[in-house]
């Protein structure tokens, strides 16, 4: 069923709408998810939350990419579930990877997660991305918003994982020659 469709049936409150996203959807949102959790579990949660935050977002909002406004939704449900986690002592997935391997980039006095939801630095970054040729800029995105492994990001762009890791480690030099010279790093 195409997006707009679903889009409209959640508009009208038709419950066909979530059944119609997530068959469309749900292996990318619970990809997500779990990339973000390392949890299978709180992966499945985090999913039926963000059904419900679609739910009841549609109407108001009206999202002319329906894959992209759920795995945002699904995305920060699944961030903050991991704060929580984190807080419990439960960490080591692959977003705190994806975060480690960031956090020499944007080294500051603030946290990498709290650096990267300032919203004149995610412009920065925005148009630092839009420099870039598309592939660079698919496994950025990959890697670091929506946490896929290495590995994965290599089987989908038919690459050697070490060859994706090496293109990651240039782009996050390049991007941190960029917040320099844009005055984010000293």
């Amino acid at each position: 069923m195409e997006d707009a469709k679903i889009i409209e049936l959640l508009w009208h409150r038709s419950e066909e709408g979530l059944s119609e996203l997530s068959k469309k959807y749900g292996k990318t949102l619970f990809r997500v998810a779990e990339n973000i959790l390392g949890s299978r579990s709180d992966a499945e949660e985090c999913v039926n939350d963000a059904y419900l935050a679609c739910w009841n977002t549609i109407p108001p909002e009206n999202p002319r990419e329906l894959l992209a406004y759920a795995c945002r939704i699904v995305r920060n449900v699944s961030v903050s579930r991991h704060r929580k986690n984190a807080a419990k002592k439960r960490r080591g997935t692959g977003y705190d990877r994806a975060l480690d391997e960031l956090e020499s980039t944007l080294a500051s006095d603030e946290s990498v997660e709290a650096a990267l939801s300032g919203d004149e630095l995610s412009r920065c970054i925005n148009a630092f991305l839009g420099r870039l040729d598309e592939s660079t800029r698919v496994m950025f995105v990959r890697r670091y918003y929506y946490s896929d492994s290495v590995s994965d990001i290599a089987r989908a762009m038919r690459m050697s994982g070490r060859a994706v890791s090496v293109r990651l480690f240039r782009v996050r030099e390049k991007l941190r020659e960029y917040l320099k010279k844009e005055g984010y790093l000293k």
